[in-house]
């Protein structure tokens, strides 16, 4: 772990690995709720009013009383691997009918069927989120089927777009240019500021891609 401190209450903590950003993530949370990250203003986490925000290779905390003394106790933790999530995993109903199912099956050396079946098969994780409100990055998909972007990204990406890039998975939640490969599509409403949490998928959360009948 190397830990740099932002401004006067914040903390980068940058890692080698999205499986110790997961780890640390998780262990962050557990010592929140016990009340061992004191805020400003607050003396357990009771009254934290600060985020914690996992990245690719990153996690940041902001609102910290004492970001450098948090630094000095880092060096005594001792992180367990990222508990599993016994919570029941978000569906996501797919119809995975996207203009690069083809391509991705040439990839993967296989079938658009099998893609459907394997992508289908698989509990992703939310490792983090960004890039727009209500984006998440799954993961999930073993190192064998990680894909490339397109060499051409198009100018506009359908909002509900399933998509694949690298490592990850993810659902655009409204439209966007992009450049990831693009497999269905989902009618599932990712951000919404009418709910709480207006995200459907946070960092944490097992999510399961549902196959629809396409037409």
């Amino acid at each position: 772990m190397r830990p740099l401190p932002v401004g006067e209450h914040g903390l980068l903590i940058e890692l080698d690995s999205a499986e110790e950003v997961g780890a640390l993530h998780a262990e962050l949370l557990r010592r929140a709720a016990d009340g061992t990250l004191p805020s400003v203003g607050g003396t357990s986490r009771a009254t934290f009013g600060g985020e914690i925000v996992p990245a690719a290779r990153t996690v940041f905390l902001d609102g910290l009383a004492d970001p450098r003394g948090l630094i000095a106790e880092l060096a005594t933790w001792d992180i367990p691997p990222r508990p599993a999530d016994d919570r029941p995993a978000v569906e996501i109903p797919v119809r995975y009918d996207g203009p690069d199912l083809a391509d991705v099956a040439a990839l993967w050396d296989t079938t658009p069927d099998e893609v459907v079946r394997r992508h289908s098969g698989t509990t992703f994780h939310v490792a983090f989120c960004g890039f727009a409100p209500g984006f998440g990055y799954l993961t999930g998909l073993p190192g064998p089927l990680h894909v490339p972007r397109r060499d051409t990204p198009r100018t506009k990406v359908p909002v509900g777009s399933v998509a694949l890039a690298g490592p990850y998975t993810g659902v655009y939640p409204r439209s966007s240019p992009g450049g990831w490969q693009l497999i269905g599509t989902t009618d599932a409403v990712l951000w919404d500021p009418r709910r709480e949490p207006a995200a459907l998928l946070t960092p944490g959360t097992r999510v399961r891609f549902v196959p629809l009948e396409t037409a």
